[in-house]
């Protein structure tokens, strides 16, 4: 099956220009049904010649400088340094080199990607509520050399609030540790409630420092044409694809591709 052209989400946000970061869509790969078409993730059964297939097509249409560097995500809070750490089980990279490519795969769950005001350093992160309960945006955090003030974070697409309904333990999660995120849930049945990813991520980083905070302007499950989502796409009892949030410094004299799928 082939695909329709790859389209790509371009981060809008006040970041200098050679710091770029795109969000693959579904669209434009090779995969088959019930991964179709670009997913990007090696762990969900799909075959892996099409995931190769899939990631060469995505370096070649974003231009990307190098590999992305793939991590093995387990919903923790553990953050490496690309340079430094060979192992790649871990929902979270660093760079402070350009041309070094971070990259996080989601199919509902939050990616994070926080620059410095000078594009100097680079964090991409993987923000499923776990994550976020546990303090994946603390340990990013505290890879950046730059001051709290100097930082700026997008968040990428991920589920919207009125589509995610969770059982009271996660706000339960929440609330032991950060109790000014209560308005982040909404009430829904007993023991359930909608929780919003965007507004837990802003007001973890708000409280950290991070005022400058963009993106938050999609929802995977409601945009099935251009989105995969777990939670809509595996009640049939199957495993659906990834996207990738993909955010690299460019060396200096590259050029790369602004893709249509905004």
């Amino acid at each position: 099956m082939t695909g329709p052209g790859l389209a790509a989400i371009n981060a809008e946000w006040p970041a200098p220009p050679h710091v770029l970061v795109r969000t693959t869509t579904r669209r434009g790969g090779v995969s088959e049904p019930p991964y179709e078409s670009l997913n990007l993730a090696t762990h969900v059964g799909d075959e892996p010649e099409r995931v190769r297939a899939n990631r060469a097509r995505v370096r070649e249409m974003l231009c990307l400088p190098s590999e992305p560097a793939w991590l093995e995500q387990r919903h923790g809070t553990r953050v490496i340094d690309l340079e430094q750490d060979g192992a790649r089980r871990a929902d979270g990279s660093y760079t402070r080199v350009a041309g070094t490519v971070c990259a996080i795969l989601t199919a509902d769950c939050l990616p994070i990607v926080i620059t410095d005001r000078a594009g100097t350093e680079l964090a991409a992160l993987h923000g499923g509520w776990r994550g976020l309960a546990a303090g994946i945006i603390d340990a990013g955090l505290a890879r950046m050399r730059a001051p709290r003030g100097e930082l700026i974070a997008w968040l990428g697409p991920a589920i919207g609030a009125e589509r995610y309904e969770v059982g009271a333990e996660v706000l339960r999660a929440f609330a032991r540790t950060e109790p000014a995120l209560a308005g982040a849930f909404a009430p829904t049945r007993p023991g359930h409630c909608h929780c919003d990813l965007y507004a837990i991520a802003r007001g973890l980083l708000h409280a950290r420092g991070v005022a400058s905070v963009h993106g938050g302007l999609h929802c995977t499950h409601r945009d099935a044409a251009r989105f995969f989502s777990y939670r809509r796409d595996a009640g049939s009892g199957r495993d659906t694809g990834r996207m990738a949030t993909l955010a690299w410094m460019e060396p200096v004299g590259r050029r790369t591709a602004i893709l249509p799928g905004k």
